[in-house]
């Protein structure tokens, strides 16, 4: 930066303490995502706990496990909300602080707008570029500049590893933020997680239902990640996604994916962090990537997700067990909507056709109906085709009838007679 920019840099400039003391009682705060949330800021900030109130903090997927999650005491002081569960705030849900929110992420923006009326955004950038913008990362690209624009004060946390990416509405420059901290910390990293027999079964019906030239969307998990890295057999793949996996990285740098890279954001690995780094990843908001009439604008649009269970005519559970939320809504259905209007696009649930209980007990995921309060994130009229180890079921636009039989066919073996015989009794064959 030049003289001037310095400037006013450091006339912004605060300890992270000091910066910490300007969310006062009452703010509404989005805090940037995952690994765009400003760790040291935030911790310094639960110091205050008793001298603040009414304080609500809107987040999604956080990897750390922050003070005001873990305890009650932070209720009505310092409140958490969440637009998407991720591994820490399931850990704490039970101490009662993490408040979900059910919200398509391509409409996390408008609720921000209208529905919280945030006033201030929280959030860890890269440090300054030569003509003084500081950049969003590899998560906070995702929302980040709509709640600039939403917020009265913006407080930074510059930390020199948070890379200067490429996109769009991706960078602020240093004259719109209100106050400065610095604090270096390496970004998390979301362990890859194993890939069991099981979900190698279903890579493999689905893989085949892929054809070379596709655009890909792809979700989280070890489901995911036997698909993703799967589909190095194909040719000439784009992606365009709400989350780049550590598996899409690997087929780009294999030269499987050599097209359009364009996502939400980034959450995997180093070599993940250090592509997107290279410059070689479009960073666009999720009011964009997740929007289901662009999405359409691509032809052979492959949307690929994982489901927890499903009912016989097709309504798909993603998030919850019962009235217990396991995950959230996310962009599935944004993606499910946005492939039906595709040319060539299909979409594609997964899930294991059993669950195994800590008591031992094995269960079907595909039932006569979903258990009370288990949450509809598909409805039986978006599903298009549902997958498990023991095929595809071609529900899309189907008589409920060809659903069920559909749906049995693909259910495990000891549980098809159980199923066709509740069927027959609910008449729905």
């Amino acid at each position: 930066m030049n003289e001037k920019l310095r400037k006013v840099y450091d006339s912004k400039l605060l300890s992270v303490s000091d910066a910490a003391k300007k969310i006062d009682s009452g703010d509404i705060a989005f805090v940037g995502p995952g690994s765009a949330a400003p760790v040291a800021l935030l911790e310094e900030f639960s110091t205050r706990v008793n001298e603040v109130k009414d304080v609500n903090l809107i987040s999604a997927l956080l990897l750390y496990p922050f003070k005001f999650l873990q305890s009650p005491d932070f209720i009505g002081k310092i409140n958490y909300h969440t637009f998407f569960i991720g591994p820490y705030e399931r850990a704490f849900q039970k101490a009662g602080n993490v408040n979900c929110n059910s919200v398509n992420l391509s409409k996390v923006a408008y609720a921000l707008e209208h529905v919280y009326k945030i006033n201030t955004l929280v959030v860890d950038v890269s440090e300054p570029d030569e003509d003084g913008y500081v950049y969003f990362g590899a998560m906070g690209v995702s929302v980040c500049h709509r709640a600039a624009q939403l917020a009265d004060k913006i407080i930074i946390q510059v930390n020199k590893h948070q890379p200067q990416v490429v996109g769009t509405e991706h960078k602020i420059h240093i004259d719109d933020v209100t106050w400065i901290c610095e604090s270096d910390s390496e970004l998390p990293e979301l362990p890859e997680a194993p890939v069991t027999d099981v979900e190698k079964q279903i890579a493999e019906h689905l893989i085949k239902e892929i054809p070379d030239g596709s655009c890909l969307q792809i979700g989280i998990g070890g489901l995911s990640n036997a698909i993703g890295y799967g589909l190095e057999c194909k040719k000439n793949l784009s992606v365009y996604t709400e989350m780049l996996t550590d598996s899409m990285v690997y087929l780009a740098r294999k030269g499987v994916i050599n097209g359009e890279i364009a996502t939400g954001f980034g959450l995997g690995n180093k070599d993940l962090y250090k592509f997107i780094k290279e410059g070689k990843v479009n960073l666009i908001p999720v009011a964009i990537s997740n929007d289901p009439n662009l999405v359409a604008k691509r032809n052979n649009f492959m949307s690929i997700n994982t489901g927890l269970m499903s009912d016989l005519t097709g309504q798909v559970c993603s998030e919850s067990l019962g009235h217990r939320q396991y995950s959230s809504t996310g962009g599935q259905l944004d993606f499910v909507k946005g492939a039906a209007l595709s040319k060539g696009g299909k979409s594609f649930v997964c899930l294991s056709s059993t669950v195994t209980d800590k008591s031992g007990k094995v269960s079907s995921t595909i039932t006569l109906n979903l258990p009370p309060g288990q949450t509809v994130t598909v409805p039986r009229s978006e599903t298009m085709y549902v997958v498990t180890e023991y095929g595809i079921a071609d529900l899309y636009c189907k008589s409920i009838k060809s659903r069920v039989e559909a749906m049995i066919s693909i259910a495990h073996p000891d549980f098809r007679e159980q199923l066709t015989k509740e069927a027959k009794e609910a008449r729905l064959i």
